[in-house]
């Protein structure tokens, strides 16, 4: 998706937005509707494949493969995400791969979230991942309509359906995983 698609979700966002109080299954009041929960699973899925939570492990430490086995050199994100002396991100991960996996992949700004962030996606539950992402205090305070772009414009983040040979890319397609997270959105993040 080109920036200048992305206009009519920016009205879209701005109407319905993750602002109002989300209505989660179980809650007490009305419930997401299927819809919703059905494009929140597909998020879900995209977010648990290895070339997104890969950079969101729970420990600091990135794991790597689609087997998520533990970041080679014992690698730490450290606390700007860009890793620690000595083993800054950087030292491997250029803008680009440096040829078929094993070698080092990369994408423009490799990295993982800052450590005050705090974005885990590996080990949370359909429900916690969504409600920590519809959290600009836990999202990186990114608004509903910074999620849908991040999602759409980041090189890194759309590294993960192009990751060059020997890599398994996302399966859902892009437009796909955006059509389901402008859903998601549009119909208030609502959460199981």
């Amino acid at each position: 998706m080109k920036r200048g698609e992305l206009a009519p979700w920016a009205l879209l966002l701005a109407a319905a937005g993750c602002d109002t109080p989300p209505q989660d299954a179980g809650a007490g009041g009305p419930a997401p509707g299927p819809e919703v929960l059905e494009a929140w699973e597909t998020v879900y899925s995209v977010l648990q494949h290895p070339r997104c939570a890969n950079c969101h492990p729970r420990d600091r430490r990135p794991t790597q493969g689609d087997d998520r086995v533990p970041h080679a050199q014992f690698v730490e994100g450290g606390a700007s995400g860009r890793g620690v002396p000595g083993l800054a991100c950087a030292g491997c991960h250029r803008d680009s791969n440096l040829g078929p996996a094993p070698l080092a992949p990369g994408a423009p700004g490799w990295r993982m979230p800052s450590e005050r962030l705090g974005l885990v996606f590996q080990g949370r539950s359909s429900g916690e991942l969504c409600r920590q992402l519809r959290d600009p205090r836990r999202n990186g305070g990114r608004t509903p309509e910074a999620l849908l772009e991040h999602g759409a414009t980041d090189g890194f983040v759309l590294w993960g359906w192009n990751p060059g040979d020997g890599r398994t890319p996302v399966p859902v397609p892009h437009d796909e995983f955006l059509r389901a997270l402008g859903t998601w959105v549009e119909g208030g993040c609502g959460c199981p």
